[in-house]
């Protein structure tokens, strides 16, 4: 299993759905147990991110906020 962030998604100044259908679109590229890092800026990507990891099978390592910067670190299942 890959430490080391494999993929960044920056999808800052998209709002819902985009930050989730892109990530859901470079998820698909990576293998199990390689981690994707999404930067986001629209507030409800944090709900959403939650609840598309949960029904996707993939885990929320990481949830933080820097400066209305959400960042995400997803580890495919």
């Amino acid at each position: 299993m890959s430490q080391t962030i494999v993929q960044q998604l920056d999808v800052q100044g998209l709002a819902c759905p985009m930050p989730i259908a892109k990530a859901a679109i470079a998820i698909r590229s990576m293998q199990p147990g390689d981690r994707l890092e999404v930067l986001a800026t629209d507030p409800g990507s944090v709900p959403d991110f939650t609840a598309w990891c949960a029904k996707t099978g993939n885990d929320l390592l990481e949830q933080t906020e820097d400066a209305g910067v959400f960042r995400f670190l997803i580890l495919k299942g």
